[in-house]
């Protein structure tokens, strides 16, 4: 379970404030997105190779195995977006992990866990692994400028330097080193208990370059039919307050959007509290967003996770959004969430599209 948050001040407010702005029912029909981003770790608790390659090899033979029993509304399985971290680089396991995505489960994208860095040493770190992802293993993809583009969540979530003691990162503008890296977004929010968590929350939007830390904490809204400004787009996961499982029987437990073995299965409420979080662009009430977490190679969630959590989690969303509800299921890569942002971004307001194959789009 969740532990209790450690800055709650910043960001229950404006939670509290959003909640009271949603009560207007959803649009119908509402297309919801799931993107599940799995900060995937071979090498946690600096495991020997042996049980790295067994936390992979596992991934490989199961995952597909549980993802063809289910389908989107589009008649697609379940996709899985691997973040991979740079600091433990093994080609062994890009290779596995590439050859798991072309056969249509999912993506590979960009996870770091840094401390005391520095901007030009972060630069070359991002550069590098980038580039090794996309040369060597047939990974990522080119952006509008040709350059290598990439997602992004930071390890410990101390994304812009926000932990009050300055841990696991090091750089204050982080912003800008990932936007010239090549980042096309981050997904690194939320991060409740963590005091690192924004003071935005349940949203889509730009972080701008700035010299201090936590630039993510004042955000300008994307929006439909609106030119994005030159930030940084942070695509943030649910955010809310379980009423349903009370702490001592009083108090809310906190909802984050982690499927793991820690924390409550995945269940009808749990589905809903993430949809009714309706994550949007305003002007596209239509498209919700929700991008939910986890940490798949921890032996314990993967046990979890490929013994019934994943199983669950899929067929709670599809009855949730079944034939007869007002809502269209869309299972999503990192990349193919970020995709149907920007079509609403440069679509106008009024003419939102209808989702198309977004696994054809490049960022």
């Amino acid at each position: 379970m969740i532990r209790s948050p450690k800055n709650s001040h910043l960001w229950l407010p404006a939670l509290l404030k959003q909640r009271i702005a949603l009560r207007k029912p959803p649009a119908d029909p509402t297309h919801v997105y799931v993107c599940l981003a799995d900060h995937f770790e071979p090498g946690w608790g600096r495991a020997p190779l042996e049980i790295q390659r067994q936390r992979v090899d596992t991934w490989m033979r199961r995952y597909p195995e549980i993802a063809a029993r289910h389908r989107d509304s589009q008649g697609r399985p379940p996709q899985h977006t691997f973040f991979f971290p740079a600091e433990e680089y093994v080609p062994e396991h890009l290779d596995r992990l590439a050859k798991l995505c072309q056969g249509g489960w999912g993506d590979v994208e960009v996870h770091l866990h840094h401390d005391g860095d520095t901007a030009a040493h972060l630069r070359d770190t991002l550069l590098t692994f980038t580039n090794t992802l996309y040369s060597r293993h047939g990974l990522l993809r080119k952006g509008p400028r040709g350059e290598i583009a990439y997602g992004f969540i930071h390890g410990n979530w101390a994304l812009n330097n926000s932990r009050p003691d300055g841990r696991w990162c090091g750089v204050d503008d982080e912003t800008t080193v990932l936007l010239e890296t090549g980042c096309y977004a981050d997904f690194t929010m939320p991060s409740v208990p963590s005091a690192t968590q924004s003071r935005v929350v349940n949203s889509i939007n730009y972080a701008m370059p700035q010299d201090q830390p936590r630039a993510q904490d004042r955000g300008l809204p994307a929006r439909a039919g609106q030119v994005p400004p030159n930030g940084l787009l942070l695509i943030q996961g649910p955010l809310s307050l379980d009423w349903r499982h009370r702490k001592w029987h009083i108090l809310p437990r906190i909802e984050n959007g982690e499927v793991d073995a820690h924390h409550l299965a995945p269940s009808p409420e749990r589905v809903a509290l993430w949809i009714h979080c309706r994550i949007h662009l305003p002007g596209a009430a239509g498209h919700i967003f929700v991008k939910l977490f986890t940490h798949g190679a921890h032996e314990r969630n993967t046990r979890a996770l490929l013994g019934d959590h994943l199983g669950r989690l899929w067929h709670c969303l599809e009855q949730f959004c079944g034939p007869e509800s007002s809502y269209r299921l869309h299972y999503v890569t990192a990349s193919e969430m970020f995709q149907v942002v920007r079509r609403l971004e440069t679509t106008p307001s009024q003419q939102v599209p209808t989702p198309a194959d977004v696994s054809s789009t490049e960022p």
